[in-house]
């Protein structure tokens, strides 16, 4: 059964990738402009620590929470979705860490990754937010980066 578990939690974790790119690519820069517009302002034209952008936490929280409840509240037939919450955690402590922290540097934690991967993440980050509008958007997604980023130049 533990193994079960620990597969529930690892597809989540996939999973929550592709979930993070589309809802960045259509609520993000979609409906849910106006939520996102100040985090693709430059820092100087900004006000304070948090951003609206940093609303989103709340859009990705409560399924996780509502999986955990239901996962433990109706256990005998709906435990499985509390592993799916804790993916949609797990996923969340990843964006967290790589976005927040690592990529735009909000808190000074770890400022010395060095790899062809974590460069790749940040050209990739870079070309998303080359675009200030909603339109033409490139570069979605967090942690499957597209291979031209893995050079030194975009293609």
């Amino acid at each position: 059964m533990v193994i079960l578990y620990i597969a529930i939690t690892l597809a989540t974790v996939l999973a929550m990738e592709f979930v993070a790119w589309s809802a960045h690519k259509y609520l993000m820069h979609g409906l849910l402009w106006i939520w996102h517009e100040d985090h693709h302002k430059p820092h100087y034209e900004k006000e304070g620590f948090f951003e609206k952008n940093d609303l989103f936490f709340l859009v990705f929280a409560i399924p996780s929470m509502l999986c955990y409840i239901i996962g433990s509240v109706y256990a005998d037939d709906y435990y499985f979705l509390f592993f799916v919450g804790v993916g949609i955690s797990i996923y969340g402590l990843i964006y967290f860490l790589i976005h927040d922290v690592y990529i735009h540097q909000r808190f000074k934690w770890f400022r010395q990754l060095d790899n062809k991967y974590s460069r790749a993440i940040l050209r990739a980050h870079g070309a998303h937010h080359t675009k200030t509008g909603k339109e033409d958007g490139e570069s979605f997604g967090l942690l499957i980066v597209n291979p031209k980023y893995f050079s030194g130049r975009k293609k």
